[in-house]
């Protein structure tokens, strides 16, 4: 296992070093490709996974190909290029023993965020040579995900004479922003799947423990609100003009008045806005990033819609045309006990603290999506929390992991492998 464990600090060093944002996770993908080809499973990549109408903000063509040169510098495996080249990065790797048994799924995800790394002097990831070589960062753990996925896939292929059915590696791109599993979903991956299960490192679990079915994921929706005004004069004609800027501060005010509603835990955030284009200029364009959050769908349906009406309130108030595009979504599930249980055991079995059920808000995730599916089919689904040690909390620049959580994930997960392709 000492062999297995320094690959996979290896591989998350190397994804750490390359990050790229979602549907640009083109060398990452193809690093990924090669080496479950090199395992022996079957792959399916880009379109074949992907359903194109459901890939929400996804980048520009222009984005996209600037990335494409990029990836090509800097390692990308020319074989499987063409395939993401157009920001169609998921992966399905599949592993059938030729036994009679279930299907069972993996999801890892593989994207990075716009985060510019930490220099500092303290900061693991620079003293080890393995920080940012570009602007963004792994500040979630996902370059961890993506090597414990392939840490999976290692130990499935040296060890298949122990499955039954057939093994389902998902490399999911685009989480950040909750845009990549619903393609994946529409696209038919898990149409076939009894058991499904989702990972995440961190989220305040300890090192050393375990969390087999996290429930408290909020439903989300991420969306890009533009304002269209006329530019006038300032000083001289001032009436003459329609303020977009205003219209957009209005909205950010009265987005965070919204009420909270009763029945479950709500939430709403302006992340950016951008207005203006001269101090003696009526701003003619503004644009919000805006999310909302709820316990539930129905509850972040309420929050969203509110926030619709608010948005066109302030446009309306200021003459100014407006447009909202969704850009993100992500519905609440929550895991099954029966699943639970079992991967409970399994990281038990693998020396790992466990607990079975964990109902504390962790943010939004996608794979709910995932897990519906599964679920409306009658199978079972659950999302699992690998604790670790983290430098310092999710989405921050001197975020880090440690590295010895890598190798028991993956025990933990073959092991559930095992267990779950007997029954």
């Amino acid at each position: 296992m000492k062999t297995l464990e320094n690959k996979l600090i290896e591989w998350r060093r190397d994804f750490h070093r390359y990050p790229e944002l979602g549907f640009l996770e083109m060398r990452t993908a193809t690093i990924v490709a090669e080496t479950l080809e090199k395992l022996g499973f079957e792959l399916q990549i880009g379109r074949e996974v992907m359903s194109a109408e459901h890939c929400m903000g996804k980048p520009s063509d222009e984005e996209t190909q600037a990335h494409l040169n990029w990836a090509e510098e800097n390692g990308a495996v020319e074989k499987y290029l063409e395939q993401v080249s157009e920001g169609y990065t998921g992966i399905v790797a599949t592993w059938d023993t030729g036994k009679p048994g279930p299907t069972v799924a993996y999801r890892v995800d593989m994207d990075a965020l716009p985060i510019y790394e930490s220099s500092s002097g303290d900061h693991v990831p620079l003293n080890q040579d393995f920080r940012s070589t570009n602007t963004e960062m792994h500040a979630c753990g996902h370059d961890a995900h993506t090597s414990i996925g392939l840490g999976l896939a290692t130990l499935i292929s040296e060890n298949s004479d122990r499955l039954k059915g057939r093994i389902k590696l998902i490399f999911q791109p685009a989480e950040e922003g909750a845009r990549g599993a619903i393609s994946m979903v529409r696209a038919g991956v898990v149409d076939d799947v009894d058991h499904f299960i989702a990972t995440h490192i961190g989220l305040s679990v300890p090192h050393n423990h375990f969390v087999a079915s996290n429930n408290g994921f909020l439903a989300t929706s991420k969306m890009d609100v533009s304002f269209k005004g006329v530019s006038s004069h300032a000083g001289g004609k001032p009436e003459e003009g329609r303020n977009a800027m205003l219209a957009a501060a209005n909205a950010v005010i009265n987005l965070s008045a919204i009420p909270r509603n009763s029945q479950g835990m709500t939430r709403v955030n302006v992340g950016e806005l951008h207005a203006g284009s001269g101090r003696n200029v009526i701003a003619d364009r503004a644009a919000l990033k805006v999310e909302t959050r709820g316990e539930t769908s129905e509850l972040n349906d309420y929050m969203k819609n509110y926030a619709e009406s608010v948005i066109s309130g302030a446009a309306q108030m200021h003459q100014v045309e407006y447009a909202i595009e969704i850009v993100g979504e992500g519905i609440s599930a929550k895991g099954s006990p029966e699943l639970a249980v079992r991967l409970h055991d399994c990281a038990e079995k693998s020396g790992l603290i466990s607990q079975v059920e964990s109902n504390e808000a962790a943010g939004s995730e996608d794979a709910t999506f995932f897990m519906d599916a599964v679920q409306k089919q009658g199978g079972f689904a659950t999302y699992c929390i690998l604790g670790t040690d983290l430098a310092a909390g999710h989405h921050n620049e001197k975020f880090d992991v440690n590295e010895d959580s890598l190798l028991p994930g993956v025990q933990t997960l073959f092991e559930s492998a095992v267990e779950l392709s007997r029954r």
